[in-house]
């Protein structure tokens, strides 16, 4: 299941939860196109609760509309992800240190708040 979260429209905010289907990729990347013609640069607050597992259907062309975000890496700002698995903690960390020039930031979900702020640049999240 997807929902986005209110926030500023240079962020895209969301949380996951369950089993994550073609179509939630397809909005997720929709908002995220709309953003990032709109704006210089987009801030990401993705939240993950209890994610069990992806739908492949579709996840080819998910990664189509994915691969040319590669050219505009330069244009992410904070992101930060919440998330209640450590794997998704982890995976995120080597994401982090593979793309070193997007200030990444992973959180627990007693954190959810510090790192929403974070992310619409209104405090500082140790």
């Amino acid at each position: 299941m997807l929902e986005f979260i209110d926030t500023t429209d240079e962020v895209i905010a969301f949380c996951m939860s369950g089993k994550i289907e073609s179509a939630d990729l397809d909005r997720v990347m929709d908002r995220l196109d709309a953003a990032m013609a709109a704006h210089d640069r987009v801030h990401v607050f993705a939240e993950t609760q209890g994610i069990d597992g992806i739908e492949l259907h579709g996840l080819g062309n998910y990664m189509s509309r994915a691969m040319p975000l590669f050219a505009k890496l330069d244009r992410f700002g904070r992101v930060a992800v919440v998330a209640d698995q450590a794997w998704i903690r982890l995976g995120t960390r080597v994401e982090s240190a593979v793309l070193p020039f997007i200030s990444y930031k992973v959180f627990e979900p007693e954190r959810r708040a510090a790192a929403l702020a974070w992310v619409e640049g209104r405090g500082e999240a140790g």
